[in-house]
């Protein structure tokens, strides 16, 4: 397949293991028995019983009516929001333990911006019995104070990060320095970033969104393509998942969504693919923010998952090669979006997946148009901010 990695985890230019040597046989471990472990028989039956009776899937494709009155066209919601957890975090995390578990480790890392990965890693380690241990942004701390509580009550350790902007990259530089002083540890990545295999595996656990969505479309619409498929993208797990099984079928239009807070040209924003160029960030080869002097540059967005200054390398393929169409909303038109849903679906969404409801009045929408938008996440973690808007 086109849009899978090469075997030194490149796609096409992007991607590789910039990884310190400390790492490497870490690394390489995982590298050497993630698709073997991942496609075994045991590992499936599993794997598949835990989303079926524990993750409550097959998540349903939702026909948003008054939503696809309003914007002329057939429009679904493909609802990640009702996994147990309240995201599609929680696919990766079931996987990931799994994995974790046939390599025979006993501590689990994970760093967490708006904390439902810190929450869906902290739940399976509590399912499994293993040590947790979550990096998170001290800043990020503040504003997800519900994801904080459930985490700790899990019985996950919770570590601020204190440098930088106190955010999900600050976090992840943390759990990396951690990873290097205890390379025996198994890092449970909460995105497609990261050293290869990371985005790989990430993205082949998420892959069920896809799956799924093809045998519903098909159940609702007659045919298992949509012409369209939104989602929103920080690292870009909850989008790798929607677009997997539809990356080689070009006439499907993806549409990736990034954060660009306060306007994508001022300084306040995380629209990577607009403001970013080729570099290295955690372990791997993308595009990301950088200053003048080649250093990572702050990111900033009102929603804490969307908050950062890289793409997965997947997706910087995808921009690259222009497979998929990369746009942005800011922070207002994010909100604006979250309302909307919620006044006429009676659905509220996480803030990230509010950015992707956010280009709907920005697409030329025709009547016979199948589009599907992952609502990658509920709102219950957003209200602080949600009702700060309600109140001005």
């Amino acid at each position: 397949m086109k849009y899978n990695p090469d075997k030194n985890g490149y796609y096409g230019e992007f991607g590789g293991a910039f990884i310190p040597e400390l790492l490497y046989p870490n690394v390489k471990e995982l590298e050497d028995n993630y698709i073997e472990i991942i496609e075994s028989e045991s590992f499936q039956k599993e794997y598949k019983a835990l989303l079926k009776d524990y993750v409550g899937r097959p998540s349903p494709l939702y026909y948003a009516n008054r939503l696809s009155e309003k914007y002329g066209a057939h429009i679904y919601l493909k609802r990640e929001d009702l996994n147990h957890t309240g995201a599609h975090k929680v696919n990766n995390t079931v996987g990931q333990i799994l994995i974790a578990k046939r390599l025979g480790k006993t501590q689990i890392i994970a760093e967490t911006g708006a904390g439902q990965h810190g929450v869906a890693t902290a739940t399976v380690c509590a399912l499994m019995n293993v040590e947790c241990i979550v990096f998170m942004g001290e800043k990020d701390i503040e504003r997800q104070a519900p994801n904080v509580a459930r985490m700790k009550m899990l019985g996950a350790k919770v570590v601020p990060a204190t440098s930088g902007s106190k955010t999900l990259k600050d976090a992840t530089n943390e759990a990396i320095r951690y990873w290097i002083q205890n390379p025996e540890t198994f890092y449970l990545i909460g995105s497609v970033v990261g050293p290869h295999p990371h985005p790989d595996m990430v993205a082949r656990l998420q892959a069920i969104i896809s799956e799924e969505m093809k045998w519903q479309l098909k159940e609702k619409t007659g045919k298992e393509n949509p012409d369209t498929i939104i989602a929103c993208v920080g690292g870009g797990s909850n989008a790798a998942g929607a677009f997997y099984h539809y990356l080689e079928d070009v006439e499907v239009e993806l549409i990736a969504v990034e954060a660009a807070g306060l306007g994508v040209n001022s300084g306040e924003s995380a629209a990577t693919s607009q403001l970013g160029e080729v570099g290295v960030i955690h372990g791997s080869k993308t595009i990301l923010m950088q200053d003048e002097y080649g250093q990572i540059a702050e990111p900033y967005s009102i929603s804490a998952g969307l908050d950062y200054p890289g793409v997965g390398p997947l997706h910087a393929f995808l921009f690259d090669s222009k497979r998929a169409k990369f746009m942005n909303a800011t922070d207002s038109e994010a909100l604006q979006a979250a309302f909307e849903l919620t006044r006429l679906e009676g659905i509220i969404p996480a803030l990230e997946s509010a950015h992707a409801f956010a280009v709907l009045p920005k697409l030329e929408l025709q009547s016979d148009q199948v589009v599907v938008i992952n609502l990658s996440g509920r709102g219950d973690k957003d209200l602080q901010t949600y009702i700060k808007y309600l109140e001005e």
